[in-house]
Parts: structure tokens; C-alpha cells; sequence
């Protein structure tokens, strides 16, 4: 779990946490928080492995936790996403039963009325193709706080990214295990709660998803395919700042995507280009806010 001047909300996904049967192990890193969300957690869960990091980390802080884990599996957790009971059980089991499987992601209902996340459908009626083993849906990409993955995996491509920071930084990665000949699924037993934290700026997150979209489409597409996402994006998305910042960034950063610039096999591409039909017609990825 990784969390940031939330600690409100992170002792009450603590308290959930911390008393499911799965009995899962629990390392959290504390972002640098300015609240005593750190000295909260070492005094009311003692029983957590706390990593305190000087300074905000990002999604990378979840790469951190991971190099701590003694299992062959890791879950990773929001510090306003729930794991229900059994969940991690069974998603532990699913990878026991299939080793060529990288990631299993959860079914999200959302607070307080428990409806499914918009990303479900997606999922749930993904177009990918994949081997007949999967015990789910095959996906070309995962939702960080519904996922738990391989380990073994997750170190193979060297987790996320410390130039995405955070928002959309999963992108990235999941491109990189398919790359690797991974794969990754949905399943609908695997439920985990979410309760929006209203501690967030929807619109930097906005910027960060849309420049890290950007940045991931021309490190891994070939040029038809990220021109074609590019235009998806920027169409789609509001005309203000905060897009015309993401634009910006993104332009910025031109240099070093091209100079690790590694494109994906023809069929991940072919994968990705199946998608591209249902992202645009859903509500999940409709960067608004």
C-alpha cells in the first residue's frame, strides 16, 4: 500500500486490511507525508512493515515495497481500495494455477452504493485475444490498487517507471509483461471495494494520465499505432489548461522517449488495436475532471 497525507483513510483501509482471514502480510510506504500519517500507522498497526520515504515516490514507491516481499506474490493496495475477504486467497490461487499468468485484476465496486467501476466493461468484455488456459478475460493492461501480480514478473521489467510518477503509470508496465510473452486477466471473483479519497486533484491526475498515455504510446507503439492513440487522447479530452499542460509535458519529455523507444511485438499491437474500438466508446478512460 502506498499513501500520501491521507491518514484518515489509510488507518481505516488499515483496519480492513489487517483483519481479513487471507491473513496477507502488509508492508505500506508512507510517500512523505506532512499529516503524521507515518507516526499514525506505527502507533495503531505496529504489526505492518512501514517504509518511510523522505520524499514522494510516486508509484515507484510500490517497486520499493515489493523488493521487501518474502512471497512470490504481491497485491497492491490504495490507501482507499479494499480487498474483500477471500479475494486475495483467490487471487493467489489463480496464479498458483497458472504460471504463465502475470497479473490477476479484481472486479471494483465503488462506494457507497456498489456499483462496478466504468473501467468493467472493458475489462470484462476485453477484445484480446489470448490462450485458451486463461481463467479470465485477457488484458493488455491493469489497474494498480485491483491487481496482484508475480513477483517474479513485476522484477523481470522493472515495475513502474520512475519517469510516469503516477497516473496511468500501470500502462507502461503491463505493455512490458505482454512484451515478455506474460499474461494478464480479469476476474470477477476477485472483489475490492473503492472509496474515491476526496483528498485528490482530479485535474493533476488528469494531466499526469494524459502525459503518461502519451509517453507510453511512442516508448512502445510503432508510429501508426501511437499517432492513431495520440489523436484518440487529445480528441477526447477537454480543451483547457490542464490538457494543454499534459500536451506540453509531454512534448518536453519527445527526447528521452526516443531514445528508449522500444517497440512491442505485432501481437500486443494487434491486441492494442482491438481495444482502441471500446476505450473510445466507454466512460473509463474519457479524461474529464
Amino acid at each position: 500500500m502506498i499513501t500520501w497525507n491521507r491518514r484518515r483513510e489509510v488507518l481505516s483501509t488499515l483496519d480492513h486490511m489487517a483483519a481479513l482471514p487471507d491473513a496477507a502480510p502488509i508492508i505500506v510506504v508512507d510517500n512523505g507525508s506532512a499529516d503524521g500519517t507515518a507516526d499514525a500507522i506505527a502507533r495503531r498497526h505496529p504489526g505492518v512493515t512501514l517504509i518511510r520515504s523522505p520524499r514522494n515516490l510516486g508509484a515507484v514507491a510500490r517497486n520499493i515495497a515489493t523488493e521487501r516481499i518474502a512471497t512470490p506474490y504481491v497485491a497492491f493496495c490504495d490507501d482507499d481500495t479494499r480487498w474483500e475477504p477471500g479475494a486475495l486467497t483467490r487471487a493467489a490461487d489463480l496464479l498458483d494455477a497458472h504460471p504463465g499468468l502475470a497479473s490477476i485484476t479484481g472486479r471494483c465496486l465503488v462506494e457507497p452504493d456498489l456499483r462496478e467501476d466504468p473501467i468493467t466493461p472493458e475489462l470484462r468484455d476485453s477484445p484480446v485475444p489470448g490462450p485458451a488456459w486463461l481463467p479470465g478475460p485477457a488484458l493488455l493492461g491493469i489497474m494498480a490498487g485491483l491487481t496482484m501480480l508475480r513477483a517474479d514478473a513485476f522484477c523481470q521489467v522493472g515495475g513502474f517507471s520512475p519517469r510516469l510518477w503516477l497516473g496511468g503509470e500501470e500502462e507502461l508496465l503491463a505493455l512490458d509483461l505482454a512484451a515478455h510473452g506474460w499474461w494478464m486477466c480479469w476476474s470477477p471473483d476477485v472483489v475490492i471495494r473503492h472509496a474515491p479519497s476526496p483528498a485528490r486533484d482530479p485535474r493533476q491526475r488528469r494531466r499526469h494520465g494524459i502525459r503518461n498515455t502519451l509517453w507510453t504510446a511512442w516508448l512502445r507503439r510503432p508510429v501508426t499505432g501511437a499517432v492513431m492513440h495520440t489523436f484518440d487522447v487529445l480528441s477526447g479530452a477537454p480543451k483547457d489548461a490542464a490538457t494543454a499542460g499534459a500536451l506540453a509535458e509531454a512534448l518536453r519529455g519527445l527526447p528521452w522517449v526516443l531514445r528508449e523507444r522500444r517497440v512491442v511485438p505485432a501481437e500486443v499491437e494487434r491486441g492494442l488495436r482491438l481495444l482502441a474500438a471500446p476505450r473510445r466508446a466507454g466512460r473509463a478512460r474519457r479524461y474529464v475532471g
